[in-house]
């Protein structure tokens, strides 16, 4: 497996395969992409949002198609931009504290498209849960972890709370029932809300002493402040709680 990106995830990954034996190599933003041509099969991309312009000059055009996207967040139009609606995707349940240390698990790491079998035989094989989904049940579940990501990152700073304080707050449903409102219709989705609301409820349970924060700001809230705007809907809820932030949080 090839891996592009040495971050938390990258990194994880690599030494992963290192210990278990398993052949491949994992790329710096530095290094030369053009060594992928000698080689097939899946491509992970494992690197920050902001950073896919770089790598999508850099690969080289043969292996475009074999890319696999595991970023968070909105990156449907950066894909559709690039005419990549169909590349692979992969959304990473799994922890990376910092450069070096291992995953922790947090669940079955999902993933779609072409190369979704193989991606998922790989995470098998070096113990990570994981799962291929149609490309419906994909888009269901990326959009519940951007709407995870973008309200309890939001109540957390706002309310100077971890996740599962927040959810005792009475503002926490309106917010993320407005946010699954928001996002729907960029995943071309109709969900059954109070059913998502429900399993966004219980994740935040179950990590209760999580502290999130708004962060990546252009690929997560702004993304889904976007998305509203494009269908003419207002968001009083998420414009209230970005009232309450402290100052120093930043949007950028």
């Amino acid at each position: 497996m090839n891996i592009i990106g040495r971050g938390r995830l990258g990194t994880a990954f690599e030494r992963r395969m290192a210990a278990r034996g398993i052949s491949g190599e994992a790329f710096g933003r530095d290094d030369d992409l053009l060594a992928l041509v000698e080689s097939s099969g899946p491509i992970l991309v494992c690197t920050r949002n902001d950073d896919l312009d770089g790598v999508w000059a850099s690969v080289p055009p043969s292996r475009r198609g074999d890319l696999v996207f595991v970023q968070n967040g909105m990156v449907r139009p950066w894909l559709a931009r690039h005419e990549l609606q169909g590349a692979g995707r992969g959304l990473i349940f799994a922890a990376v504290a910092r450069v070096g240390d291992d995953f922790r698990p947090g669940g079955e790491s999902a993933f779609a498209g072409p190369h979704a079998a193989a991606v998922v035989e790989f995470c098998r094989a070096i113990d990570l849960p994981a799962i291929a989904l149609d490309p419906t049940q994909f888009a269901t579940l990326e959009l519940e972890k951007l709407v995870w990501n973008c309200a309890f990152g939001l109540l957390c700073d706002a309310l100077g709370q971890p996740v599962g304080a927040t959810l005792n707050d009475p503002g926490c449903d309106a917010l993320l029932r407005e946010l699954i409102r928001a996002g729907a219709g960029a995943f071309d989705l109709e969900p059954d809300v109070d059913a998502m609301i429900g399993r966004l409820r219980a994740y935040s349970a179950s990590i209760a002493s999580y502290r999130g924060s708004v962060k990546e700001w252009r690929w997560r809230n702004g993304a889904l402040i976007e998305a509203a705007r494009a269908i003419g809907m207002e968001m009083p809820s998420h414009d209230g709680w970005l009232r309450r932030l402290p100052p120093a949080v930043s949007r950028s």
